[in-house]
Parts: C-alpha cells; structure tokens; sequence
C-alpha cells in the first residue's frame, strides 16, 4: 500500500481498532472464470493504444469512495471483481471527478470538459446538450454507442447513445436547494442520511447490470462497427440500505469510526463549517448510527462489486473480451464521517477523489499508478484510443502514464465545486504529492498528502511553501478564471431560480421546497421569491 492510501485509510479511522474477522464472501460474488485474467491481460502488454479501435464497456457507479476498494488497500470492503479488474489492468489511485456531485461531475465526465466550460454548477443545471459528449465523438469516429441505467445529462439533445432505460434524474426534477447558497440556507433532511440497515430487497442496479449483460451476450464479433456500451449505476448513493446477507459480513458494531486530529472541528475551514450547517451535522450523530450508514455503505458496494462481475463475466463470454477496454469509476465520492463531514459537495479526497480502473488492450496488468488523474483524462484517452475527434478536450491522454515515460502527462488534476452547501466557489489542483484548494473570497488550503493526517493541516500560510502555493495557483489560473466562473454558478443559479418563480404559483414554490428545507425555510423563501 503507498503511502496516500495508508494515509487515507487512517485519516477516515477505519484501519484503526477494527479488530473484526470477515466472513467469506462465497455465494455474494461472481465467480471469476479460471482464464479471465489471462483472457483481459492477453494483449495488455503495455504496448500503448492498439491500431485497431477497441470497443468500450464502461461502468459508472454513484458515490463511490477511491478508498473503498479492495485492489486499493482498504482493510474490509470486499471488491473481488473491481480487484479481478485491477489484477488485469490499472489502476489509477489518485483520480479525480470533475465536481463532488451529480450532475456538474457527469457533464464533466461525458464532454471532457470542465463543468464550468459547458455551464453546469450544480444538481439544477445539468448539462444542457449544447457541447458533443464522448458518445457523439465516438459516433463520427465510426462507434455503435449504447447506454443504459444512470447518464443524468438532458433529453433535448442527442448524446450519441441508443438509450436504454437511461435516466436523467435533474433533468426532469432539478435539485432546486441547490439554488440557495447566498444566504446559504440548511437542508432538513440531510440529516436522516447519516444511518443505515440491512433490509433492502433487489437493488434497481440490477435491472441495469442485466440490460448491460443482454448487450454484452449480443456482440459476438459479428458487428461491422466497435462498440461503445455505458452502464450507469445508482450505488452505492444513499439512502444507504443493502441486503440483510451483508451485516454478517459488515456488522454494523464493529466499524471504526472517522478519526481527525484534537480540536480540529474548532478549526475547520469556514466553508466546511457552513457546508456542515447546510446538512444538519454540526451537532455530533450518535455514534451507532454512523457505524450502521458505514456498514451498508460497504454492503451495497460489495452487491454493486457482484454486478460488475457478471458484465466481466458476459464480455468474456461474447468472445469481445480481448478488444475491449473495460474502465470503471465513479461520478464522485463520499465522506463518511471524515473531517465531520458526510455524503459528497466538497474537494477533500473523500468527496472528490474517485476508483478508476481500466484494462484492455495495451493496458499493463497489474500496474498502479499513483500520479494525479482525472476524468478528463480518461475521456481524453478513450478517444485517442479511438482514433476519434479531440478538439476542445481539457484532459490529457493517460497512455504515456501507462507506458511509464518519464516526462508523462497528466501531472496534476482539477476539480471544481459550486453545489448546494457550498457558500462560495471552490477549486481544487492536486499535483504530486500537493493539494491546493481556492475558494472565492476565502482563504485557501495546502495540504501535503503524503503525511499522516495530511488533509487535516494546513501548510497554506507557512512561509515554507510559499513557492508551492504560488506555483499551484499559478497553474489553476492557467486553466481558469476560479473568481469569474465563481459569479457566473452565482448568476446562472439566480436566472435558473428565476425561471421556477415564474412558472410555478407561490404554493407549488412552497412545496417544492419544504420536503428538503422544512416549512420555515419554505415559508420564508416564498415569501421573499414572490413579493420582488
């Protein structure tokens, strides 16, 4: 284990005092076939992208933590599948979504873009259509695109998919508490998150993981065109509930609970302050509680782990296997209880960073990367590997980092958030072992993440590493304008706010709001929207 995974692991407290004997994970598990590493590794060696186009299964899954995952040191959640997928491919340690939630990060993920390039800040305004996704890249580059589960994109353009029982959750139903962040109101609910049980029946995951092995069954090699198949999972996104088998496995009285340096709370950044009174957790959660959510979290991981084995096992039995580049991620993260904090809309590594693990044709087996990536670097290497269209992408091709040159790009990552809870715009470059947030009007954070507790301390105002500051913020401002695009999320959320006064009486106003914010938000934010 390197050393930013030991450091993670036990910054979130769950290496620590664990003291606990897993089960077997017999019967919870697809059963790998004796040659399916081989079968994936067969041509990976390393070799750089094939000259033919390879075809593209792609796998996405919903708040899901880098550090919960087996191939990436985690002392307790069972991934024997994402570890198969590792063993075969690789993986990258320290990537990074495009923005901590929903939407902005999947518009990221689906243009290359930056979420602010194509405007979307936050769960009310999605990805609008109006910038070609990697689907319509590969569509011109000669691909048959398929996709089905969770996009969370739009509906009024074409996105380069044959859709398949998508959904695109905040286009039909935005986040509109995502439209308060000035003054930054709190949200009621947010609260009932912080717990977990084990009674779930099937997960709608497996719906879609059985549309995507139906797809994978059909391709025998036969097709004219390479193929493109997304799968959009919704776990492990809460409410967090997994199947009663896994509290054997998982009981909830033996989690380890997060851990943080004394006095940190007293001294959290102001914007993590506020972000934790928009969510209703200044207030300690008790304790069983947050064991429970802890346990059904790792549960419903290890179920969603079950169906990504049986799309591995579909490819390899449609005979693709070996011309397919397989990539698995997530569109962000989840907190877990660390730096006090729960569930996702920040740029700490829980929140932000993301499992990505490829392999395929030319991919090294085995190989962990630990150098700073992001999910515009996959697009951009899934595009190079397709012989498609890169004009406009932000990312950098990640196959120089596979073949081990020195001079590799990517050398950093970038992340952005404007969501619900964040009272100020944030951005984020991680660069080595560096981690350099910014926020609008605030002041910023250094964090050396190669140290023990390293995101808990703050390096920003030691004249030490100064330098460093400057130069990180010297690459972010190469990239973006931060304060520009903080004032444009402002107003674009303010039109967008504009727009659901306007065609909703004061009453459906009313009520679209005190499910989330309760009746005296509710009451009080009406009455300030309709009496401008």
């Amino acid at each position: 284990m390197g050393q930013l995974s030991r450091r993670s692991l036990i910054a979130s407290g769950i290496a620590s005092g664990c003291g606990i004997v897993l089960h077997s994970l017999a019967g919870h598990a697809s059963p790998a076939s004796p040659n399916l590493l081989d079968a994936i590794s067969a041509d990976s060696t390393g070799s750089g992208a094939s000259s033919e186009k390879p075809n593209i299964l792609f796998i996405c899954s919903d708040q899901h933590a880098a550090w919960a995952v087996g191939a990436s040191g985690h002392p307790i959640v069972k991934t024997p599948n994402m570890d198969r997928l590792a063993a075969a491919g690789t993986n990258f340690r320290n990537a990074y979504c495009s923005s901590p939630v929903c939407a902005p990060s999947r518009a990221g993920l689906m243009t290359g873009m930056f979420p602010s390039d194509v405007k979307s800040y936050c769960n009310s305004t999605p990805f609008d259509g109006h910038s070609p996704t990697w689907g319509n890249r590969l569509q011109d580059a000669g691909y048959d695109c398929w996709a089905t589960g969770k996009m969370d994109l739009c509906r009024s353009h074409d996105l380069g998919f044959q859709e398949f029982e998508t959904t695109h959750e905040h286009w039909t139903k935005p986040d509109i508490t995502s439209l308060f962040r000035s003054p930054l109101c709190w949200r009621a609910q947010e609260r009932g998150f912080v717990n977990g049980s084990f009674n779930a029946g099937e997960h709608p995951d497996a719906g879609r993981a059985r549309n995507g092995v139906a797809f994978l069954r059909k391709q025998n090699g036969g097709g004219q065109k390479p193929w493109c198949a997304w799968v959009g999972f919704t776990a492990p996104h809460p409410v967090f509930k997994a199947k009663p088998q896994y509290e054997e496995i998982y009981p909830p009285a033996k989690m380890a609970l997060a851990q943080w340096p004394d006095g940190y709370l007293e001294r959290r950044h102001p914007v993590f302050q506020m972000l934790a009174s928009y969510k209703d957790i200044q207030l300690p959660i008790a304790a069983e509680r947050q064991r429970n959510a802890r346990a059904a979290y790792f549960g419903m991981i290890t179920e969603m782990d079950k169906l990504v084995g049986e799309l591995l096992d579909a490819l390899e039995e449609s005979g693709e296997l070996r011309k397919t580049i397989i990539v698995y991620t997530s569109d962000h993260g989840e907190m877990m209880g660390e730096h006090g904090l729960w569930l996702k809309n920040n740029l700490l590594d829980s929140a932000s960073r993301v499992p990505l693990l490829i392999a395929g044709p030319g991919i090294p087996a085995g190989k962990v990367i630990d150098a700073p990536a992001s999910h515009v670097d996959l697009i951009a290497t899934l595009i190079e590997s397709a012989k498609g269209n890169s004009d406009g992408l932000r990312g950098n091709s990640l196959w120089p980092l596979l073949e081990g040159r020195a001079s590799a790009q990517p050398s950093f990552a970038y992340s952005e958030s404007h969501s619900e809870g964040n009272a100020t715009g944030s951005f984020m470059i991680r660069q080595d072992k560096w981690k350099y947030i910014y926020f609008t009007g605030g002041d910023p954070l250094l964090f050396d993440m190669s140290a023990p507790f390293g995101e808990y301390n703050n390096l920003a105002f030691n004249k030490e590493f100064a330098p460093i500051v400057e130069e990180l913020h010297a690459r972010l401002v190469s990239l973006v304008d931060p304060d520009a695009i903080t004032y444009e999320a402002f107003r674009r959320q303010s039109q967008v706010l504009r727009a659901f006064v306007q065609k909703q009486s004061k009453e459906q106003f009313y009520h679209s709001l005190v499910g989330r914010l309760g009746s005296v938000q509710s009451s009080v934010l009406a009455e300030r929207c309709y009496s401008q």
